[in-house]
């Protein structure tokens, strides 16, 4: 995990390089101070020496004037290898994120991904900046200032170094609680920010049903937890910042006590007692660091170890090398087991196909239908290789799905859902969405082939009109239809519709059916409806229950038998 971090820094080294070069004169223009006051009680003024004194003087300014720019420096330019550094980690966890499978986004929630990739990577970027930064300088000014320390007086410096044990061991002993508290308080910021997404998202559910109390208290209920974990957090940071103050307050009083008396016994001079006392400062600001250090390494590494967890999770399996020209669109389903796996281990794995066989022809329109939760749409994600089959196979025109690259595989297949998802930009992004190079005409007739351009045209800014986040800013049907245009545009070989019109109205249902017939015509397409009357003139219909196919024929033919069908088609009939 160190090495990962630190390959960070690598394009930045240049930048990072001048940054440290700076905290360096920093550090060497504090440490040369005192000496000058020393020379200064010891010599200058004593023995009338204004020539010395006012160019020692000058000497200081100038050094103040350096140390001045190097702390600008390292102010501005060191915050931005952070931010950089921060920058190319966010680019590598959201393309992490594109890379990933589906059954990663099954069991994570949005509100701790974004978590991850907003708060988690805040904390390490100030970690990249200031931590380098603080742990150099603190030890060249904990170096420099005892070297000197020692050349002023060696025994005052032993006696002094005789706590700097007790400091450390303290250190090592904080350093747990503090990495458990921090750890737990970044958990919880996750959920809250879960939860906050998800409520936001069901905000109209949540006026619908005069829920604000629920979601409030839950809220709050969070948030409370979050407090807590974070108060336990601050409550070992204040008792180690408290600890270490102590013992900085330790190291002045002993080196006042130890230095008035050998100045009284007179085996120390005014000027090496005074810059004694000065050095000690500069001794303990380094140890102010560790703790300001300390902080910053318990927040910055939990964060990027949670960073480093989703980093370590496989990628999405692409195993296939043929690339898919000429497609036809024959989907066979050659005894196909599936179940989905559980991110509970103790949960098992929940098995929702058995030993499925389907052939699908090129060009035919097959229907599936059956109970919820029978697995028809199951059937459809396995197709584009959404989720991949355990046992069995799934050839398109002979050709084992696994073995077909998946964009080449998923470019050949064009998905409508129930649920349309509309991106939060313009109408005509939507509609060309995934698709460069696409010029404005072809996606006004592909609006137009959906029945939408002419509403289109009648909003203040037609297809630049933004939709609005999850594109709330159109209908239900309006949403529908872009997603039709959509898939005119992309003109995908086999179409799978699933529930496309089934939260639609039946006068926006029968307009949108029409478009979904133009859509499919002369393309393979795959059908999963609850509203049987949707489905009746299908080349065929397959009747799935139980995770089992368990009729398929024409609509004729599947009443006859009286079966599976033909009493959801009663059941059809009774609710009308």
């Amino acid at each position: 995990m160190i090495r990962r971090f630190i390959s960070y820094y690598k394009p930045h080294l240049r930048l990072f390089s001048l940054d440290m070069l700076c905290a360096v004169l920093v550090a060497a223009c504090g440490l040369f101070y005192p000496t000058v006051a020393r020379v200064i009680i010891n010599d200058y003024a004593p023995n009338g020496k204004l020539r010395a004194l006012v160019i020692a003087a000058c000497l200081l300014l100038g050094l103040y004037v350096v140390k001045a720019l190097c702390t600008w420096f390292v102010g501005y330019y060191g915050h931005v290898v952070g931010v950089r550094m921060q920058a190319d980690m966010r680019r590598d966890l959201f393309r992490k994120y594109e890379s990933l499978p589906i059954s990663f986004f099954d069991d994570n929630k949005t509100g701790d991904l974004l978590s991850r990739l907003v708060n988690d990577l805040f904390d390490v970027s100030e970690l990249a900046h200031h931590g380098p930064e603080n742990l150099f300088l603190s030890i060249l000014m904990l170096s420099g200032s005892l070297i000197i320390l020692s050349g002023i007086n060696l025994t005052m410096t032993l006696i002094m170094l005789a706590i700097v044990p007790l400091i450390i061991l303290f250190t090592f002993l904080s350093r747990r609680a503090m990495r458990n508290a921090m750890r737990k308080s970044r958990r919880q910021i996750a959920e809250i920010n879960a939860d906050l997404e998800n409520s936001v998202a069901g905000i109209r559910e949540t006026k619908s049903y005069v829920a604000e109390p629920y979601e409030i208290g839950k809220f709050e209920a969070g948030n409370r937890r979050f407090a807590g974990y974070r108060t336990e957090a601050m409550k070992s940071l204040g008792t180690f910042e408290a600890v270490m103050q102590f013992f900085s307050d330790l190291l002045y009083l002993v080196v006042i006590f130890v230095g008035g008396l050998f100045l009284y016994n007179g085996t120390l001079s005014l000027g090496d007692f005074t810059a004694f006392i000065l050095y000690i400062a500069m001794f303990l600001d380094p140890i102010k660091r560790f703790a300001t250090l300390f902080e910053q390494l318990q927040e910055g590494m939990s964060g990027f170890t949670r960073f480093c967890e989703v980093m370590r999770q496989p990628d999405e399996v692409d195993e296939g090398t043929r690339e898919l020209t000429e497609v036809r669109g024959d989907i066979l389903f050659d005894d196909v087991s599936f179940h989905y796996d559980t991110k509970d281990a103790s949960d098992g794995a929940r098995e929702v196909l058995h030993h499925v066989h389907l052939h699908v022809r090129a060009g035919e329109t097959v229907a599936l239908v059956g109970p919820s939760g029978g697995g028809k749409s199951t059937v459809c994600h396995l197709i584009p290789r959404l989720y991949s089959v355990q046992e069995g196979r799934i050839l398109l025109d002979g050709v084992d799905a696994r073995d077909i690259t998946l964009a080449s595989l998923r470019r050949s297949i064009g998905i409508v859902s129930q649920n349309v998802f509309l991106f939060d930009g313009t109408i005509r992004d939507n509609i060309a969405y995934g698709m460069a190079d696409v010029d404005d005409e072809a996606v006004a007739e592909a609006a137009r082939r959906a029945n939408i351009h002419e509403y289109i045209m009648t909003l203040e800014k037609g297809y630049d009109t933004p939709v609005g986040e999850r594109g709330i800013r159109l209908s239900g049907g309006q949403r529908q239809r872009v997603a039709i245009a959509r898939m005119f545009l992309k003109d995908p070989k086999l179409l799978i519709l699933d529930e496309a019109t089934s939260a639609l109205d039946n006068v926006t249902e029968m307009q949108i059916q029409q478009s979904l017939e133009q859509l499919s015509h002369g393309r393979t397409t795959l059908v999963v409806a609850h509203r049987l009357s949707t489905v009746r003139h299908a080349d065929k219909i397959v009747v799935i229950d139980g995770g089992r196919i368990v009729e398929e024929g024409t609509h004729e033919a599947l009443v006859s038998q009286g079966g599976v069908y033909a009493e959801l088609c009663r059941g059809a009939a009774l609710a009308q």
